[in-house]
């Protein structure tokens, strides 16, 4: 019995892309140039706007070359060309002690974590206009259901500004939703709505609230409404003290 053995350059007698078009990776790079862009400041970064049966279309046009998508695939990671998207991550400016900031919430969040004293985080939503607009997902109906074509403000019956209370113990989140604006006085109210609704039945021998914000717009650590706000909070509900690390060191009655 002949035993015949396969190599991994050629399956069922198929030579590889390389064998048949040796010039390949010129002729890759040559399509490419004309569809690369990159950053000025850095020139290891590259990328194309083409897509993989583009760049296959260019090759047979231009250089005559006949390959698969897998093999552009290939060709792409062979010369560093990664399929990304772009990362909301560089910094427009930097922040006095923003290290620290961080360090203090960690330590709080720490001292908070083996204590019966709740962790929330907070955070106004997006606003929603209430009418005849389109929504993502799907229903079971018996006739087809048409919504506005654009969705215009001026066609809006009401809007609602969901507020966002998240109990990092329990894992749980709680939303009021606001049919006014996104004031100060409107995210104590939500915070106290949470107290009444929940807080006060998960977290029966509380002393403290530490609440997480960004500490833009409606809870912003510069407006003194918030301030004012927060120590009237505190003292209707009950406890010693409301701290707010990264905006106001603590509100007590």
């Amino acid at each position: 019995m002949s035993i015949i053995s396969v190599s991994d350059n050629q399956v069922e007698g198929r030579d590889r892309y390389y064998e048949t078009y040796p010039d390949i990776d010129h002729k890759f790079l040559d399509v490419l140039q004309d569809y690369t862009a990159g950053n000025p400041m850095q020139e290891d970064i590259l990328w194309t706007d083409l897509t993989l049966e583009e760049i296959a279309n260019l090759l047979s046009e231009k250089h005559n070359i006949h390959v698969s998508v897998t093999v552009i695939r290939k060709l792409l990671d062979k010369h560093d060309y990664v399929r990304r998207k772009a990362q909301k991550k560089q910094t427009m400016k930097t922040v006095k002690d923003k290290d620290a900031q961080f360090e203090n919430i960690s330590r709080f969040k720490t001292e908070y974590q083996n204590t019966g004293n709740p962790i929330i985080s907070i955070d106004t939503k997006k606003k929603e206009f209430i009418g005849n607009y389109y929504r993502p997902g799907h229903l079971y109906t018996h006739h087809e259901i048409h919504t506005y074509d654009h969705d215009f403000n001026s066609f809006a019956d009401g809007v609602v500004i969901p507020h966002g209370i998240y109990d990092i113990k329990k894992n749980s989140g709680y939303i009021n939703i606001g049919i006014s604006k996104d004031t100060s006085e409107f995210v104590c109210d939500s915070i106290r709505n949470w107290w009444y609704n929940e807080g006060q039945y998960n977290y029966p021998h509380a002393t403290s609230i530490l609440a997480l914000c960004d500490s833009g717009g409606s809870n912003s650590s510069r407006h003194y409404v918030f301030k004012e706000a927060l120590a009237k909070l505190v003292k209707e509900i009950g406890i010693e003290k409301l701290i707010i690390p990264h905006t106001i060191r603590s509100i007590i009655p």
